[in-house]
């Protein structure tokens, strides 16, 4: 992607409109685009230049896009980390990474005197917004506002000789423990999610994006980014997902188009408010992760009914999104099935690697452009999930119909075998999630002495709700077969969420371990 053309050919076209809406400001793209040339600018005047890693260690602040940007501009690798890290995490990734510059800001349980002492490979720590949480010496650490000033732009300091196949970024998805994991992506992957929207949605200059807190550490938080930009369209920022404040924001922005996580939808619908807003500017609501459940979009919908329902599918790996499923809302598709995007190929298979037929579940692998360069620095590692001639394994059990058109069954890692029959936990968290008392639950497989593994549920109720475990079962009965049906249950006041606000099962799993 040529960053730089998009930036000038916006700010040329959008001077003076909102690119970004933040707290009380308003970023134009004319301002964004002097913002990200004082970054290249800067990060060039410190000797960043092409194929150089700089990490970004901020909250989801319009710092983060200028920081992303004007590491593309020089044609450098940008390596996000997620603001919620722990010290160890962040030297972790540092290292691996061999990051040479860091733009972070404080946060009172980092020491980031400590994180410079310990990466040998830092040259420069860039300090956004110097607080008092730490005592910082101004001999070791530089400082955003005199570094990256809009005075010091250089226009000859950026790379003009741009190839696709140029290493962009490294998202990391794993946590401390072992070998980090980190997807290395090309300039040209960025690319594969503005192709993959543009082809199921209709997008221009006159819609409003809200990005609802998905961070920007993630690939999904720097789609918004890409989106606002190719589109010229005005992102509306929230540093936090807070489901009255969503749905205040849409009321006032009027924002059309949004992308969640399954969990925000039921904080959303939570709240004993939330039909009393007005959300009839939505055009898309987007959904992102595990198969969301039927019965909580349709109860979203009724308060958007202009809206168009969609559950994204994509893996960082993959340069999501890939495909989008309908879910049903919509009576010209059929329910929760979908279609890949052109630039992808996909197919299933079964454990031998053999192509599966119709209507038979089998793991789901994926093929073309969008396929990551690989996990950096862990070659074996990168062996084992992408095939010698180019398929990636994605750990999804999926099946196509006789249309071609493909379902998402569940991951692998979430089959539970019952006695030999196989059981996926989303099959049952959509059937719990029918009952009208409960508001969120999650399955997964424990040891049992004679079947093998057997189901057991987390749930949480709705305020001021109570349930008995028999009533529960009773009501399943009438909608699974009885294999399928948990054999234990447990009532908890909230579920583990991981950074991106996905449901944390290695959590549970661990807790019953």
């Amino acid at each position: 992607m040529d960053f730089r053309g998009l930036l000038e050919k916006q700010s040329g076209k959008y001077s003076d409109k909102p690119a970004i809406l933040f707290r009380d400001s308003t970023i134009t793209f004319k301002a964004l685009k002097e913002q990200v040339l004082s970054v290249a600018s800067g990060l060039s005047s410190l000797g960043a230049k092409r194929s150089d890693k700089v990490a970004i260690f901020l909250p989801n602040i319009p710092e983060y896009i200028y920081s992303f940007l004007g590491i593309f501009l020089l044609r450098g690798i940008a390596v996000p980390l997620d603001f919620m890290l722990t010290e160890e995490e962040v030297i972790n990734f540092i290292n691996h990474s061999e990051s040479s510059i860091l733009i972070a800001q404080e946060k009172k349980s980092i020491d980031l005197m400590n994180v410079k002492n310990k990466c040998p490979s830092l040259k420069e720590v860039i300090l956004f917004e110097v607080g008092e949480a730490q005592n910082l010496n101004e001999r070791d650490f530089l400082f955003w506002d005199k570094e990256f000033s809009a005075k010091a732009t250089n226009p000859g300091a950026y790379e003009k000789n741009i190839s696709e196949l140029d290493h962009s970024s490294i998202f990391y998805t794993s946590g401390s423990t072992g070998h980090p994991k980190g997807v290395l992506l090309n300039y040209g992957h960025l690319k594969n999610p503005l192709d993959t929207f543009e082809y199921f949605i209709s997008l221009n200059d006159k819609d409003v994006l809200l990005c609802a807190a998905i961070p920007f550490s993630h690939l999904g938080g720097l789609d918004h980014v890409l989106l606002m930009l190719n589109s010229g369209m005005t992102m509306v920022l929230m540093e936090r997902f807070q489901p009255y404040e969503f749905l205040k924001t849409i009321e006032k922005h009027k924002i059309s188009i949004f992308v969640i996580v399954p969990s925000m939808y039921v904080a959303v619908l939570s709240l004993k408010e939330y039909d009393k807003f007005d959300l009839s500017s939505l055009r898309y609501a987007v959904v992102f992760g595990a198969p969301s459940s039927p019965v909580l979009l349709e109860r979203f919908h009724k308060q958007c009914p202009n809206a168009y329902l969609l559950n994204g599918w994509g893996m960082t790996e993959t340069a999501a999104p890939n495909a989008f499923f309908a879910t049903g809302t919509n009576t010209r598709e059929i329910p929760h099935t979908g279609e890949f995007a052109p630039q992808s190929q996909a197919k299933t298979v079964d454990e031998s690697g053999n192509i599966l037929g119709p209507e038979e579940d089998g793991e789901l692998w994926i093929k073309g452009k969008c396929v990551m360069v690989g996990y950096y620095k862990e070659p074996e590692l990168t062996k084992q999930t992408i095939t010698g001639d180019g398929w990636l394994r994605t750990g999804d059990v999926a099946r196509f119909d006789r249309r071609g058109r493909c379902s998402i069954v569940g991951r692998i890692k979430d089959m539970i075998k019952v006695s030999g029959e196989i059981v996926f936990a989303s099959e049952v968290e959509e059937v719990i999630h029918r009952h009208p008392k409960i508001s969120e639950v999650a399955v997964i497989g424990i040891a049992d002495t004679m079947r093998g593994e057997v189901p057991k549920a987390f749930i949480v109720l709705k305020d001021g709700e109570a349930l008995e475990k028999e009533e529960l079962r009773e009501f399943l009965r009438q909608h699974l077969a009885h294999f399928k049906i948990p054999h234990h249950f447990e009532f908890t006041k909230i579920l583990p969420k991981n950074r991106v606000g996905k449901i944390d099962k290695e959590k549970l799993k661990v807790a019953v371990s």
